[in-house]
């Protein structure tokens, strides 16, 4: 699956999986939300800037697997813009890197990003259902949701007022 975001501000954060999961769940209540998928691997992850008029634009992105005993590759890849040409990136995670394997919900690093306000972000991943019907429940709030629809939240887990990366081309985001 992809999912398209925009950087609202200039920003640099780090993508849990429990964020990568949590941008696609369902509401089971007025406030609360299941994730739809138990576990995510990153396939890649694009992104583009345009520099405004005299300044530069540079695009980070990591996979640094921050998790004790699980690190990632450490490379950075990097892009700046030079005039009128966008700063772009596109890399994956190595195979045998912990963003390049399946994992479930939880705060560790999927991948970290730093990136000027107006970036749009591709993020291509694999999604696995529950095979045994397990609930993870997401990991913020909904507000006036409707139970059993479906919804999508920016690539930082949050609502639409709360993310700094709101998903472009959704219909419903709460």
């Amino acid at each position: 699956m992809r999912l398209r975001f925009q950087a609202l501000a200039a920003t640099g954060q780090a993508i849990t999986f429990q964020n990568l999961l949590d941008t696609i769940l369902v509401a089971t209540g007025a406030t609360t939300a299941a994730d739809l998928f138990e576990g995510v691997r990153v396939n890649s992850v694009e992104m583009w800037a345009i520099a405004a008029l005299g300044t530069p634009a540079t695009l980070v992105l990591v996979y640094d697997g921050t998790t004790v005993g699980a690190m990632g590759d450490q490379k950075t890849h990097t892009d700046t813009s030079m005039g009128i040409e966008p700063a772009h990136v596109k890399a994956g995670p190595d195979r045998l890197t912990q963003a390049g394997q399946f994992q479930p919900s939880s705060a560790n690093t999927a991948f970290r990003i730093d990136v000027p306000a107006g970036t749009v972000i591709d993020v291509s991943l694999t999604l696995r259902q529950p095979v045994l019907g397990q609930v993870v429940s997401s990991q913020n709030g909904l507000v006036g949701a409707t139970a059993g629809t479906v919804y999508y939240r920016g690539l930082d887990g949050k609502t639409t007022s709360l993310t700094n990366f709101p998903v472009l081309g959704a219909d419903s985001v709460i």
